[in-house]
């Protein structure tokens, strides 16, 4: 039952606090949206059945309770609950850490240190956990929102669990947003779409939906608030984007796998998300040129055209009239034919390079500007190919000794149907020339 030092906000004799650690969940049978872990088949679930608990790295965005699972392992573990935050701890207070649970530890108590933004910590940081996780003297629980393969050191990762946390879905704010007004006695003042709009906002953070609640309820609105409302007395929460790290290089492929699989809706929202990350939006520009060798290629020709044309213009006008050159670009990619002949031409050609070596050109295609060098036979046999009836001399330009390869197989998509015809046609003329024809 709420009193009502609890439903103010109030501990009694302490100061207030946030709706959101009032609505703390006192068991891990009360964490939303993450019972693929905590169930009785998850790996967390399976730990506290047999008592035992193995060091862990929590990844997952923001708000999806991370430090809970942390506090009430501990909780249920009987383990004395440590907690840093890699932002603002360095090596003398690990240090400290370390020696108290040493000596909770010759006493017969275990230490649960929980490190948030454990990514943040150096190598060498990062290193200075090992001995006390091998010999037992603490269990380490660690929370980042960051890739941990690419953040954490392999030596760290081989002694803890990697668990992933799922982002909130709509349905399971709209259990927190219940829990809230189950906490404050009445439903939150909210017309129906502004309740749709503010789980909108919070984008799968709970612990920022349970803000905007409170921010809410400070209004003390007589009458149910609007969309409208909602946007004038709170703040969206900022999307999860980091240029630098993971979430941009998903971001990037979900965009460009968009484009080559030739759906425009998505790949116009996955740009859409990155601007309104932050990204630059030449970064994004260089990145749609790409797209336009590598996946459209000569089945449209024209596609590095636009792709350039679009880097010209928002050069030209930048943000946001520019933007609008590049998104015009990533529809005309996503609505081209593709290939990617050209690329797999390219690829299969350098492998050859390699292979063979320094193979000389054959004689007759190279230039002879001295008498010596046409003595020696440079350039002897030299059919002119716009001179000849076909305009196809069918002579052979590839090293001696070296068999001619078919590294270049156009798909007959687009614009390669006719670079295909024309291929085609040279084969048979090429194939008649050999024979004497």
């Amino acid at each position: 039952m709420t009193n009502l030092f609890e439903a103010a906000g109030m501990d009694e004799g302490a100061g207030p606090r946030p709706l959101a650690d009032r609505l703390r969940p006192k068991n891990l049978a009360d964490v939303i949206g993450q019972d693929h872990l905590l169930g009785a088949q998850g790996p967390i679930g399976r730990m506290l059945a047999a008592k035992r608990l193995s060091s862990m790295i929590l990844w997952g965005p923001p708000g999806t309770g991370k430090t809970t699972i942390a506090r009430l392992l501990s909780q249920g573990l009987n383990l004395q609950f440590e907690q840093i935050s890699a932002i603002f701890s360095g090596v003398a207070e690990l240090r400290k850490v370390f020696e108290m649970a040493r000596g909770r530890r010759q006493q017969g108590k275990g230490t649960l240190l929980f490190v948030d933004e454990i990514h943040r910590f150096n190598r060498a940081q990062q290193d200075s956990f090992l001995p006390v996780m091998e010999d037992g003297t603490v269990t380490l629980v660690g929370a980042t929102t960051e890739n941990p393969s690419f953040e954490l050191n392999a030596a760290l990762l081989s002694r803890a669990q990697v668990l992933v946390l799922n982002r909130l879905t709509t349905e399971h704010l709209e259990q927190l947003l219940d829990r809230a007004e189950t906490h404050v006695g009445h439903p939150l003042p909210l017309d129906p779409d502004a309740r749709a709009a503010l789980k909108a906002m919070a984008d799968g953070d709970g612990r920022f939906i349970l803000n905007l609640v409170e921010d809410i309820l400070a209004l003390n609105s007589a009458k149910p608030l609007t969309t409208a409302d909602l946007a004038r007395t709170v703040a969206k929460r900022a999307p999860i984007y980091d240029k630098s790290r993971e979430g941009h290089y998903n971001l990037i492929s979900a965009l460009h796998k968009s484009v080559r699989g030739s759906d425009p809706d998505a790949a116009l929202y996955w740009l859409a998300r990155m601007l309104a990350g932050g990204e630059d939006p030449l970064y994004l520009a260089r990145r749609i040129v790409r797209m336009a060798v590598e996946d459209v290629g000569l089945a449209d020709p024209q596609a590095v055209v636009q792709a350039i044309a679009a880097k010209d213009v928002y050069d030209f006008l930048g943000s946001p009239e520019g933007e609008l050159a590049i998104a015009q670009a990533v529809v005309y990619l996503a609505t081209a034919p593709k290939s990617n002949a050209a690329y797999t031409a390219f690829g299969a050609a350098k492998a050859a390079a390699d292979t063979t070596g320094s193979l000389n050109p054959p004689m007759h295609i190279l230039n002879a500007p001295t008498r010596l060098m046409k003595d020696l036979g440079y350039g002897k046999g030299y059919a002119y190919d716009p001179d000849t009836p076909e305009g196809f001399s069918g002579q052979n330009y590839f090293p001696d000794g070296m068999a001619r390869e078919q590294f270049y197989q156009p798909t007959g998509h687009g614009f390669e149907k006719e670079i295909k015809s024309r291929l085609d046609r040279w084969a048979v003329l090429r194939a008649k020339i050999g024979k004497g024809g």
